[in-house]
């Protein structure tokens, strides 16, 4: 009878996991505006499509956010379901609140590493080409939340360059994302400005992945207008993070949708991941660790 009664609670276990998968009305895509509304959208809605069909879920909608911020707080608050988004964005949430989300995927570039930088950036006819010619000058942030584009320059440029960002250089500000301030520098906003890149092949591609390489492919950048002046130590790729408020079936089925994206549609794989990338690989809170430290050291809780 106790076996009976066993077998029959992990049958009604079941029934209810089910029940609430399927519960599951819909599921949200936050964007969090680190290039143009439209191609963000444009580059998103194969992966929209696609986890409607490998969910069950009648709906999935995307929502684009101007900025970091409302991806972030969408996370936090239920709004958002799923997000990629870049290391200190996932630390900000951890701090938080380290049960509103999980990191659960990353990908990989195209050599199989699983990390980038942050890659400073000048006007070629500006004649800067070092740190030392920065001195004094204005620099311009991507977002106050972007790991490559605001945190980790905060983090490793003092060691380099003997002072405090604010003490070295005359101004600093915020492009409005990486897109944005690359656009800045080029119209002299900034003397120079932070961004990201893969680091692996042709500077002239933009490199194989991020936004430089993405500015490239879609025509508003030639890289022979720029120049590299600084480049971060590597920085683990950004997390694809699933709301713990969603049912854990439906957080496994959206796993298994993305780690069979990169085999099934590579074409949309390296357009959600902004470059000419691999696959996806399984990550947890401790691959993030390093950058949450830093995030509490330079931005606080």
């Amino acid at each position: 009878m106790l076996k009976k009664a066993l077998l029959a609670a992990v049958a009604l276990g079941v029934v209810a996991s089910s029940a609430m998968a399927q519960d599951v009305k819909v599921l949200r895509i936050g964007l969090d505006g680190s290039e143009n509304e439209a191609d963000q959208i444009r580059n998103t809605q194969c992966v929209a499509d696609g986890l409607k069909a490998a969910t069950g879920v009648p709906e999935v909608q995307i929502f684009p956010s101007p900025d970091y911020n409302g991806v972030i707080q969408g996370l936090l608050g239920g709004t958002i379901d799923i997000a990629s988004m870049g290391a200190s964005s996932y630390a900000a949430i951890a701090i938080k609140d380290p049960n509103a989300v999980d990191p659960i995927l990353t990908y990989t570039q195209s050599d199989g590493s699983s990390g980038y930088y942050s890659i400073m950036v000048a006007r070629k006819d500006s004649g800067i080409k070092t740190l030392a010619d920065l001195k004094g000058k204005k620099l311009g942030f991507a977002d106050p939340d972007s790991t490559s584009g605001y945190l980790v320059p905060n983090v490793a440029l003092p060691k380099e360059i003997g002072a405090s960002v604010k003490d070295y250089f005359s101004e600093t500000g915020f492009g409005g994302g990486h897109e944005n301030l690359v656009l800045a520098v080029l119209d002299k906003k900034f003397d120079a400005g932070t961004t990201f890149g893969s680091g692996v092949g042709k500077w002239e591609e933009g490199y194989t992945g991020g936004n430089l390489h993405q500015m490239v492919n879609k025509g508003i950048l030639d890289m022979d207008d720029i120049v590299e002046v600084w480049k971060s130590p590597l920085i683990p790729n950004g997390p694809l993070m699933v709301s713990n408020k969603l049912p854990q079936e439906m957080r496994d089925k959206v796993e298994a949708f993305f780690l069979e994206l990169p085999k099934k549609d590579h074409d949309c794989f390296k357009a959600y991941t902004q470059g000419d990338n691999k696959e996806y690989i399984k990550v947890d809170p401790s691959f993030y660790q390093t950058i949450i430290d830093a995030r509490k050291s330079v931005i606080g809780g």
